[in-house]
């Protein structure tokens, strides 16, 4: 008898990987639970911090599609002259 393959919803993994990272179950436990392989809960762990920037990315508002935001680094100053700056303006 085949068993059939189950698809989990993006939703699904991010609640399964959640469980782990902030409750702290364990692996083991969440695989049993949910009848996963640990090498496919290690696979969506490693894709959710690959592609944890893009989740992150935030539009900004007001730019046109075309229009590049504002960046230090395309200001020309580092975030090295950044802190500079910030710890001369503490001890002044």
């Amino acid at each position: 008898m085949t068993r059939q393959r189950r698809r989990f919803s993006g939703d699904e993994k991010v609640a399964i990987l959640r469980r782990h990272l902030l409750e702290k179950v364990p692996i083991s436990e969440l695989c049993d639970e949910h009848h996963l392989a640990p090498n496919v809960f290690y696979r969506w762990q490693k894709e959710f911090f690959e592609n944890g920037a893009a989740a992150c990315a935030c539009p900004v508002r007001g730019l046109s599609s075309q229009a590049k935001p504002h960046t230090r680094a395309s200001a020309g100053v580092s975030l090295v002259d950044t802190v500079r700056t910030a710890r001369t303006e503490a001890t002044a």
